[in-house]
Order: structure tokens, then C-alpha cells, then sequence
């Protein structure tokens, strides 16, 4: 277990992944209802890579998401209120309502955006990368991708040109298995993703991604790096959704009871407090308290999100152009 994690370091991990649990498993429930517009693309398995990943960044560094964006959104440190505003469509939402699931962002706090566009971060990380080092912030960029990014030319030219100009960025890749429903077995050329990062010239880690201790020692390790400037590296964290590729998505491209098997054995919050309880680090009755603290935070940002009024027409041609006063 890493050293540099204190007892409050925990307890925020814990409901960090609890809160982005708590809100993907309720979006599944409301979604069937037919409220929410638009592609919904759940988190939910996935939540100790984000998590060990953004607990070692500040709110001035930046990440790039991906369409499956909302974990990262709350492990960056946005609010789950606003968040759930905008997935609904609603004026109240972190966009106005106008970004929705797919495109949900929260500069404010070092969230560049999910997006729809597979592997789109990885230029945009570039960027802000670059900012960082000419302003000698000591900043870091992250790009979340998945593995059917992994294939896409932009990735591969922004890890290129990372470490070209020895970038403060890390590259995260959560394998879990399927590119929408194509297996990474079929789609990706090589064993790892990770193995890709030697053409490069960066180190390539690969970690389990339902192991909160074992994601957040390699991406502290990363990080730290490029904060001296050490440069790019690239992590892939091997993971599952537990979800399909969009709310809708039968799964029948994955086999029987592979899902239920996956949450009986390797689910990253029972993980988690399995190990941190027989340590003695955290009680039970703690985490018992956050549960119920979390749940009762979604319910409150579900029943606002309803309550919202969606925007008017008025708002239509706002956002459009950057104003500068």
C-alpha cells in the first residue's frame, strides 16, 4: 500500500469511487426512463482508475476525457449536481444543458471535456501540456483513451509529438476489453497497449485497474515525472465496464455471466475496503456512513436535475463565440 496515502487520503478515494458508482448506477436507472436525451455511456466498474489517477493532480492541471467521461469529470473534482443538470438537458446544468453526457466539461477545475470524438484528448492534452511547461507551472496534462482510441492516428501523433517536446503528459489507456463491441483481442495488433509506448521513446506501465493502490502508485510514479520534466509516459489500466458500450447495449458480445463473475470477485470497491478494513486503516461503519451520505447526494441532484428548467429559446445562439469584454 503506497506511503504516501494518509488516513484522509482514503476516506477521499473511497468516496470518490463510491459518488462515481452511485451516480453511473442511478443514470442507468433513470435513463430506462426515457427523461434523459441523447447517448449515455456508463463508468461504472472502471472507477479506481480515474480515481487513483486525479488524486495526485491539482485543480490547474488538466485532463482530456473520453465519450464514457462522467468518473473523470467527478474524480477532477466536479459537482455532481450540475453534472446531473446537464446530462437531463437543463439550464442548470455545468453547460447550460447544451453539452450533455458526451460532452459534459468543467474548465474551472482542469476538465477539458468528454467527447465524442474517439481519441480527440490527445491533441487537446498536448496543448495544454505545452502551456504548462512554457509557463514553467509544473502542470501536468492527462489523456484518458480507451483501447479503441489506442488505434486512432491523433493518439498516436500526441504521444509522438509528447515526447518530441518532452511534454508534462500522461497518457492513461483503460483497456477494458471492447471497442464498443469489438474485442481489443481482435482490434488491438499487440498484447498491450502499453508495449506501444517504447516506439515512442516513453515508458509504458501497465496496471489492474480494479486494484485503487496499484493505479494510484503508477500514476503517482508517472506524474512526478513529468512535473520535473522528465516527460510523457504511458499507463494502461486493464479494466471492466460493467455496463454495455451505451445505455441500450445488450452485451451479447460478451460471455455468459462475464459481468456478474467480474463484480463477485474483482470489483474495485470491494476491493478497496477488503483491504483497507483487515488493515485496520478504515472502519466499516465509516465507509457505511459515506454510502449513505453519497446516496443521499445523488438522490438530491436527480430530483433538482428534474425540477430544472431546460433551456429557451433565447439561449440558442449563446456559447457560440468567445466574448472578450
Amino acid at each position: 500500500m503506497s506511503a504516501t496515502l494518509t488516513r484522509d487520503d482514503l476516506l477521499r478515494a473511497y468516496r470518490t469511487m463510491r459518488t462515481i458508482r452511485e451516480f453511473e448506477e442511478r443514470l442507468h436507472v433513470e435513463f430506462a426512463t426515457g427523461e434523459i436525451p441523447g447517448f449515455v455511456h456508463l463508468y461504472a466498474g472502471e472507477e479506481a482508475s480515474a480515481t487513483g489517477v486525479c488524486l495526485h493532480l491539482r485543480p490547474d492541471d488538466r485532463i482530456a476525457s473520453t465519450h464514457r467521461g462522467h468518473g473523470h469529470c467527478i474524480a477532477k473534482g466536479m459537482e455532481v449536481a450540475p453534472m446531473m443538470a446537464e446530462i437531463y438537458g437543463k439550464k442548470t446544468g455545468i453547460c447550460g444543458g447544451k453539452g450533455g453526457s458526451m460532452h459534459v466539461a468543467d474548465l474551472d477545475v482542469g476538465m477539458m471535456g468528454a467527447n465524442g470524438i474517439v481519441g480527440g484528448g490527445g491533441p487537446l492534452i498536448c496543448g495544454a501540456a505545452l502551456a504548462a511547461k512554457m509557463k514553467g507551472t509544473d502542470g501536468v496534462g492527462v489523456c484518458f483513451f480507451g483501447d479503441g482510441a489506442s488505434n486512432q492516428g491523433m493518439i498516436l501523433e500526441a504521444m509522438n509529438l509528447a515526447t518530441v517536446w518532452r511534454l508534462p503528459a500522461l497518457f492513461v489507456a483503460e483497456n477494458n476489453g471492447y471497442a464498443e463491441a469489438t474485442s481489443s483481442k481482435y482490434s488491438v495488433a499487440c498484447d498491450n497497449i502499453a508495449d506501444r509506448a517504447g516506439g515512442f521513446g516513453m515508458p509504458g506501465v501497465i496496471v489492474d485497474g480494479h486494484d485503487f493502490f496499484a493505479v494510484h502508485e503508477a500514476a503517482g510514479e508517472a506524474i512526478a515525472r513529468a512535473r520535473a520534466g522528465g516527460g510523457p509516459t504511458l499507463l494502461e489500466v486493464k479494466l471492466n465496464r460493467y455496463y454495455g458500450h451505451f445505455e441500450g447495449d445488450q452485451q451479447t458480445y460478451r460471455a455468459t455471466d462475464e459481468v456478474k463473475r467480474i463484480r463477485e470477485t474483482r470489483d474495485c470497491l470491494m476491493l478497496f475496503t477488503r483491504r483497507v478494513s483487515s488493515a485496520g486503516l478504515l472502519d466499516l461503519a465509516e465507509l457505511e456512513a459515506i454510502d449513505r451520505d453519497v446516496a443521499a447526494q445523488i438522490d438530491a441532484a436527480v430530483v433538482a436535475a428534474k425540477a430544472a428548467p431546460k433551456p429557451t429559446a433565447a439561449d440558442l445562439l449563446t456559447d457560440v463565440y468567445v466574448e472578450y469584454a
